[in-house]
């Protein structure tokens, strides 16, 4: 039997499509289903795949169908002509109509699958028009839920455009078919259209100019309240009493256009009749949407603008604190120059003693210096947070010890993939414990970890993180390592629930092909009962299980009550399409942080929880995907009080409300009140000043977690306002504002740093550390908000030369215009205000760590609570003189004996 080249060829064509293309994404498909039948997701793998099919099979069989109905009708149309075409006036005809019938087929399959694939994008974008929830709010113009313009319309946007987008192409299919007939004839020659062409292009051309009217009438003019006409984003005077009515006139035109080429087809002038109704629809939409909105702008609106403009400075500065969560903001008035004495800063130790002293990076450097223990370790993070530790409220920052497959001395497939599978603990300092050596004080270290505190970790091992993203094997024949104990190693078998379970051959081969690796296949360490771990990364991991979230740039770790490990990951729910507000760099202009996802750093369980279950987004999300999201009162208490205000969030409500803390509508037009967030040089880089601290607020009675940024008018350094976000308990997610009386100078950060750089002391200390061998590295300036007034404390840490582990040696405080610098911060306190700081338990590196709670004892009088400060500190500055000798550094001893001599001075003073 013979086969034609066409047959041969439509089989190499279909072997090449199945081998290179269905083959792998099946593969991927398949292995996909796996993971999430593991993490307990199906509903979510179906429903997007579902979607994607069914978007995909409709909108390609109507490009399909579209397409090849229109080439079918223009090769045989009323007058079955041959496609004839001259090339040449003195060339011979050449006869395409084979040629073109043999790929009509092709060509419309090709359209139809390209169309299909590209719009089966759009699945979750249906979806929510299909399930959305309404938020309950209309538009101050045409009066329809926020959810239309959210949900309803980017569907209306993109059904129109798939119209016209198919309009376009049967014109660009079929104009050159009939071309090619002579069934259209064009100038110079006597313009001609053949009747059966006239009515089908001329059909086209309708249906074009009606889509346009329907696109305009129902998605242009809703999108005015987008615009940026005027001084705001959303709809102004001249949108409303120019564009609009000028984009009504240009729908009105454009079905105008399509009646008038329909007259062109019946009076057989088609080409005459397009020419005029394109003409004139272009040339008056562009005078009627373009040219008379500007000169109502320029001659009606500008000489009065804000007179004009009130109402709608009003609607934008309405929905962007809306939108923005920045409706609900409490503002409190506080007088800032109440003067703070030894008793308020006694009254407020909870504050005092979690001043933040140690930053990221420089722990980071310590962390990966002396905890990192061996070279495939690595620290990557340090977070923020808070735990009752010994029956004390501490902020503290905690960071995973990860593993680094990279780092590994022999990199081998047994290696990376069946023996180093997991990272193991973590090390976690308190923020303001120093050790005599200038190091952190590590409640939990080492490995195993151990804590010499009441935190326990009891499953240390980490398989998911957000450096861990290799698959791995396990149940394997060769063991799991787990820690380097001595000269030998500790290995473990993974009992966990996570891992596709390799099974039989043929999920093997398609593991093999899946993973890009043929040991998979051939290595005899993996059996049938083994399982396979992938998608490690807890932020892919996120995105793939939860694909309609956004989620936060930084997780964080939390040792749970029951000592196990678990990640916390932020997520939002966002659009651009929230009339009039206002819009990040990126476009959002709506954001809620409306779930909570929690990872198992040892199981790999991904739990999302409904926080906010107010926000219409989520709500449609949850009528999409039905029991994925769990309310949030089923997450454990125990991690509920480790959950903080979002960053990303944060950020940008921070930096939106510099402008719209302002809802006046004239003082927001004349900007006569802008902030900024003030910005420090750290390590090359200006950053904004945002921190989590443990404060005291004004008007509470406990400390708590707070995520703060201070304000200070735009241009100027003097301090204005510090916004707070509440991360604990009932007052969770609140946003308060405490603002300064205007006529008042309070001072901000900048203003203290000169204070800082211009105190000779300071600076002749500083320069003189810089010239021995060692790199001074100052800390960030952290504002601290006692009672009404504020505290600035900085940080200076000193590194040898070639070293890489920063020690804390000195403290700055500064309180109004007075600055000093001590080793300690309770010195500089004392310094500044006369006294020692009273703590329940003093925070001494080197003394035992109680195993509860303190017992309250009477205080003593100032007499002998002065007495006892100075002898703790002629005890430090001996032992750091004794330190000093043994290490043969003679200065640093000098100073101490120094500082010894001065404190034995006061004792002195103190006794008399």
């Amino acid at each position: 039997m013979r086969f034609s080249g066409r047959a041969v060829a439509l089989v190499g064509v279909s072997l090449f499509f199945i081998a290179f293309v269905f083959v792998p994404m099946a593969i991927q498909a398949y292995a996909d289903w796996l993971w999430y039948q593991e993490l307990g997701y199906e509903r979510v793998f179906i429903t997007e795949r579902l979607a994607r099919l069914l978007l995909a099979v409709i909108v390609g069989t109507l490009t399909f169908g579209f397409i090849w109905a229109n080439l079918h009708f223009a090769q045989r149309g009323v007058v079955p002509d041959p496609v004839i075409v001259r090339f040449n006036p003195g060339a011979p005809q050449v006869d395409l109509t084979q040629s073109v019938r043999r790929f009509t087929m092709p060509i419309a399959l090709v359209i139809g699958l390209f169309a299909g694939l590209s719009l089966s994008g759009a699945w979750l974008l249906l979806l929510r028009a299909f399930k959305a929830a309404p938020f309950g709010r209309v538009d101050p113009v045409f009066g329809r839920d926020i959810a239309y313009y959210v949900q309803t319309l980017p569907m209306i946007e993109l059904v129109t455009g798939f119209i016209f987008a198919l309009a376009v192409l049967g014109l660009l299919v079929t104009v050159p078919i009939y071309w090619f007939r002579g069934d259209i004839i064009l100038p110079p020659r006597p313009a001609r259209v053949e009747p059966s062409a006239s009515r089908h292009v001329g059909s086209l051309l309708a249906v074009l100019f009606v889509t346009i009217a329907v696109h305009v009438w129902l998605v242009r003019v809703p999108e005015l309240l987008y615009s940026t006409t005027g001084p705001l984003r959303g709809a102004s005077y001249t949108d409303l009493y120019a564009s609009l009515p000028a984009l009504r006139f240009q729908a009105v035109i454009a079905l105008a256009a399509a009646v008038w080429i329909i007259v062109g087809m019946v009076r057989e002038k088609l080409i005459w009749h397009a020419a005029v109704a394109a003409s004139a629809y272009f040339l008056l939409a562009l005078v009627s949407t373009a040219g008379y909105p500007a000169i109502i702008q320029r001659f009606v609106v500008g000489p009065t603008e804000l007179t004009r403009e009130r109402p709608y400075l009003e609607r934008h500065i309405q929905a962007t604190r809306e939108s923005w969560g920045l409706d609900g903001v409490t503002v409190r008035d506080i007088a800032g120059d109440a003067g703070l004495t030894l008793a308020d800063i006694r009254r407020n130790t909870g504050t005092i003693e979690n001043v933040r002293l140690w930053e990221r990076d420089p722990l980071l450097q310590t962390f990966g210096q002396l905890q990192e223990i061996r070279t495939y370790y690595d620290f990557i993070s340090a977070d923020d947070d808070r735990y009752w530790i010994d029956g004390r409220y501490r902020q503290v920052l905690l960071s995973p010890r990860e593993l680094n497959t990279a780092s590994l001395p022999t990199r081998t497939f047994i290696n990376e993939h069946l023996t180093f599978t997991h990272g193991m603990g973590v090390t976690l300092a308190p923020v303001n414990q120093v050790t005599i050596e200038g190091l952190p004080v590590l409640f939990i270290k080492d490995l195993p970890p151990v804590s010499n505190v009441s935190l326990e970790v009891t499953r240390p091992q980490i398989y998911f993180g957000e450096l861990t993203n290799q698959h791995v094997f396990v149940g394997t024949r060769q063991r799991e390592f787990d820690y380097p104990a001595g000269e030998s190693n500790v290995f473990t078998a993974y009992d966990g629930a996570a891992g596709v379970q390799v099974g039989s051959l043929a999920r093997r081969l398609m593991l093999a092909a899946r993973f890009g690796s043929m040991k998979v296949l051939l290595s005899g360490d993996i059996t049938s009962e083994s399982r396979v771990i992938y998608h490690r990364n807890i932020a892919e991991r996120a995105r793939r299980a939860l694909p309609f979230l956004r989620f936060d740039a930084d997780p964080y770790l939390v040792i749970a009550p029951d000592g196990t490990l678990q990640w916390i990951m932020d997520a939002y729910t966002a659009t651009n399409r929230y009339p009039y507000a206002a819009q990040a760099a990126d476009g959002t202009n709506y954001m809620r942080n409306s779930v909570k996802v929690l990872i198992d750093a040892y199981h790999g369980t991904v739990t999302p929880y409904v926080s906010d279950p107010n926000d219409p987004l989520i709500i449609t999300f949850d009528r999409i995907f039905p029991g994925i999201l769990q309310p949030i009162d089923e997450l454990p208490e125990g991690l509920r009080a480790h959950l903080r205000y979002p960053e990303d969030l944060y950020r940008l409500q921070t930096e939106i409300y510099q402008t719209y803390h302002m809802d006046d509508a004239e003082e927001f037009y004349h900007r006569e009140d802008q902030w900024q967030i003030p910005t420090m040089q750290q390590r090359n880089l200006r950053e904004p000043m945002r921190r989590r601290i443990i404060m005291r607020l004004p008007e509470e009675s406990r400390e708590e977690f707070i995520f703060m940024t201070p304000y200070t008018p735009r241009g100027k350094d003097n301090l204005a306002a510090w916004m707070v976000a509440r991360n604990d308990g009932e007052h969770y997610g609140a946003l308060v504002v405490y603002r300064f009386p205007r006529q008042s100078l309070i001072y901000g950060p900048q203003q203290i740093m000169n204070r800082i750089n211009q105190d000779t002391e300071i600076a002749r200390q500083l320069t003189l550390w810089d010239q021995r061998g060692s790199t001074v590295i100052r800390g960030e300036l952290l504002v601290i908000p006692i009672q009404e007034s504020l505290l600035y404390v900085q940080p200076i840490y000193l590194r040898a030369e070639g070293g890489r582990i920063p020690e804390l040696k000195r403290v700055v405080v500064a309180y109004q215009n007075q600055v000093v610098m001590e080793e300690t911060l309770d010195n500089g306190l004392a310094r500044l205000f006369g006294g020692p700081v009273e703590r329940a338990t003093p925070i001494l590196a080197d003394a035992p760590i109680p195993e509860r709670p303190p017992v309250v004892t009477p205080t003593p009088t100032p007499g002998t609570a002065v007495t006892a400060e100075l002898i703790r500190r002629a005890q430090e500055h001996y032992d750091r003189a004794v330190a000093a000798q043994r290490n043969g550094d003679w200065t640093r001893y000098g100073e101490e004996l120094e500082r010894l001599g001065e404190v034995l001075r006061q004792l002195r003073g103190a006794g008399q």
